[in-house]
């Protein structure tokens, strides 16, 4: 071996846990990498290219050396009184650490001195020898072995061979039959996993034209493997084959059809076939009376088929599977596989046929006996609860200045009416065998047997609805009777685990509570709901009376938290939530403005230097708090009537006079601009007290030494700074 050449591992193994296939091909690629670039082997940055197959993890390194350089090093000795006598002669334990290290005839002439610490130690310039590729890649495979992700590891056995009979047990995610590894053309003799690496590997399980692919260097692998073995070795190769044969598949069958987008479903199927082939199946319209999620769910979850839906969006009865095999002939595999879902929808109609015997009223009954959460209860206990909060929620909406619905007022009755009766139903459908089955189905069913049932219009569809969003960009619930009910199962869930120390931790998330924060946020800020997020937490406290201690301010935290981590996501700067959200505004829909305003003073010429004066201004007042009532705390002023009252009569010096009138002409201005919500206008009447907040920090001395002269000055101040903050604490735009 010698060069600049690519570097090519693979191993060959039996069929790999295929959602797990993405991670372990990365962390495989992304480790050697790291490792041989560590060793001074390649560069950190080469363009690693991972391939992944259901039987094989494997990477191509290019410009992989055999040998590093070698680097100059400077080796610390010992303190200088040790190594040296008193004529600057080598000691015996100087001698012995320079032979320990292979030096010899070492004079002291070679010796350096340096300071090290509060003494002076001798060391001595060597040369390291670069690492040989063959040990830095032997450590780097263990370390990738050691590494990889594995969500279930399995023993296996190995026999040790003639010269020593017997077995040895070795553990990975599959056995592995096969290690290659190549530089260039040249196999690096390494070992891993009781195998020895060699250049052959195997194609395709069934079309592979021959048993075995000798590989000619590292760079034919991808060629060689797609010629000789029928392999497609690259993952986002054979995802976008599949992709492109899926959207050829629907077209030809016609009529606007089109498979289900699901990018994990795409993936899985990625990591189950070497060389994809597309086919077109069918069942039983029949079946097509059961609802469409049902047979979705099934053919996806169970069968890794793609259904195929119209122009409208209405599911049909053809589907598209992706085969492993080529066949010249695939009807036999069209028709095994249509043999194979048919027992699978069969279950499904079955479900629910049987589901709609029961009303949901009847199976809600049950929910006493079904246990919740051993420290909150059943599920029906928490249903009541929901119910509690529910109503809560239509109370304070009925007490909100403006309706959110198109309902009057008197309408409210009506609402809490509807959603009494949707929560009361709201979880019945996990009692019935359909939910058993898939879980992924509740709500959704409850919202086809509350219409089976004809319950009044928009119960069903609350129900359906009142687990949204369940993901990030899902949708919204589409009613007021929804919307409510929403709130109110996501907010007894995060203060009922909240309040019994079910807290997510790190990565740890198994009630999904962040998920559930982000739906509450969501509907609060998109549907622009009067409504104020500590009173919703206090309400849903309320719900739980002696059960739980009271989370109501980590709540509100977490709250915040993931509310920050969101309004990052869409483009906000971390200066502009930070500022927003320390005045921690209990009404979510007006951030959203309150951001925009923010960004929009930020423009303005004047911004900086109010910015810089705000930050001073909080200082000061912080440090005086005890003089002046009120301030100190961004986070709880109320605006200018909440400071102490200016003395005009003891306004001496004439900065702070037009500091006083300029706030006197200013504030009515932009707290009417601020109370009809323009808050981008509010912030841009402040930019007029640039030159008289200038001119007061120029002219005026704060602490003056007559108490009453700085307790007024403080005074002013704080109806400064109270004034600045009601939109945003802007002390925080400052650098």
């Amino acid at each position: 071996m010698s060069g600049d050449r690519a570097l090519l591992v693979e191993l060959l193994c039996e069929e790999l846990p295929p959602k797990a296939l993405p991670r372990l091909s990365e962390s495989f690629a992304q480790t050697l990498l790291a490792e041989l670039s560590a060793a001074g082997l390649c560069a950190a940055d080469a363009p690693a290219l991972a391939y992944a197959t259901p039987r094989r993890l494997a990477v191509r390194i290019p410009g992989v050396l055999a040998r590093a350089a070698d680097k100059p090093l400077r080796q610390k000795l010992m303190p200088v009184a040790v190594g040296l006598d008193a004529d600057g002669n080598p000691t015996p334990a100087l001698q012995k650490r320079l032979t320990a290290l292979g030096l010899t005839d070492v004079t002291a002439a070679q010796l350096i001195r340096q300071p090290d610490g509060k003494a002076e130690s001798l060391f001595i310039d060597t040369v390291a020898p670069g690492a040989h590729l063959t040990d830095a890649l032997q450590k780097a495979l263990e370390t990738a072995v050691a590494r990889l992700p594995i969500p279930k590891v399995m023993s296996y056995q190995l026999e040790m061979g003639c010269d020593q009979p017997g077995w040895s047990s070795v553990s990975f995610v599959r056995p592995v039959h096969g290690l290659v590894a190549l530089h260039g053309s040249d196999v690096v003799p390494v070992s891993l996993l009781g195998l020895q690496a060699g250049r052959c590997t195997r194609g395709h399980r069934f079309e592979s034209p021959q048993p075995q692919i000798d590989l000619l260097d590292a760079d034919s692998y991808a060629t060689q493997l797609a010629e000789q073995g029928a392999v497609v070795a690259s993952f986002a190769e054979r995802r976008a084959l599949i992709a492109a044969q899926l959207a050829a598949a629907a077209a030809a069958v016609g009529g606007g059809a089109r498979p289900i987008e699901d990018d994990a479903l795409l993936d899985e199927v990625t990591a189950l076939v070497e060389r994809p082939n597309v086919l077109v199946g069918q069942f039983d319209e029949a079946f097509l009376a059961v609802p469409q999620e049902c047979l979705i769910l099934t053919m996806k979850a169970n069968q890794r088929y793609f259904p195929l839906v119209d122009g409208a969006g209405r599911l049909t009865n053809r589907f598209l599977l992706v085969s492993n095999v080529s066949p010249a002939d695939p009807s036999a595999v069209i028709a095994g596989n249509e043999r194979v879902v048919r027992p699978r929808l069969a279950d499904a109609q079955f479900f629910y046929q049987q589901d709609r015997k029961l009303p949901l009223a009847s199976r809600a009954a049950g929910l006493d006996r079904v246990v919740y959460h051993n420290k909150l209860g059943s599920q029906g206990e928490r249903s009541l609860r929901v119910q509690a909060i529910a109503h809560a929620v239509v109370e304070q909406l009925r007490m909100a200045t403006v309706p959110y619905t198109a309902e009057a007022r008197d309408g409210f009755d009506v609402l809490d009416s509807k959603v009494q009766e949707a929560a009361r139903l709201a979880k019945a459908d996990l009692l019935t065998d359909m939910v058993g089955e898939f879980p992924e189905l509740q709500g959704v069913m409850g919202g086809y047997y509350a219409r089976h049932e004809g319950l009044r219009d928009g119960v069903a569809i609350a129900i359906e609805d009142h687990y949204k969003p369940r993901f990030a960009g899902d949708a919204l619930p589409r009613n007021h009777t929804g919307t409510v009910l929403a709130l109110a199962d996501k907010l007894e869930t995060l203060v009922g685990l909240f309040g019994v120390g079910e807290k997510p931790t790190g990565d740890r998330d198994p009630f999904a509570l962040r998920r559930h924060a982000l739906g509450v946020i969501r509907v609060l800020i998109e549907k622009n709901l009067p409504l104020e997020l500590p009173a919703l937490v206090a309400a849903s406290l309320s719900a739980f009376g002696e059960r739980i201690a009271d989370p109501g301010p980590a709540v509100l935290e977490f709250f915040n938290d993931r509310l920050a981590v969101l309004l990052r996501e869409q483009g906000y700067t971390a200066q502009e939530v930070d500022a927003v959200l320390a005045l921690r505004p209990p009404r979510l829909g007006d951030i959203p403005r309150r951001l925009e305003a923010v960004r929009a003073f930020a423009a303005l010429p004047e911004a900086e230097a109010l910015a810089a004066a705000n930050k001073r201004v909080g200082n000061i007042l912080r440090k005086a708090a005890p003089e002046v009532a009120g301030s100190g705390d961004v986070a709880v002023s109320h605006g200018p009537a909440a400071m102490a009252e200016v003395q005009v009569a003891l306004l001496q010096e004439t900065a702070e006079q037009a500091l006083h009138a300029a706030l006197v002409s200013t504030l009515p201005v932009a707290e009417s601009l601020f109370d009809a919500g323009d808050y981008a206008g509010s912030l841009k009447a402040l930019a007029a007290l640039r030159a008289p907040v200038d001119g007061f920090f120029d002219g005026v001395m704060v602490n003056a030494e007559d108490p009453a002269l700085r307790a007024n000055r403080l005074a002013l101040l704080g109806r400064l700074h109270a004034a600045m903050n009601r939109v945003a604490d802007l002390g925080r735009l400052a650098a």
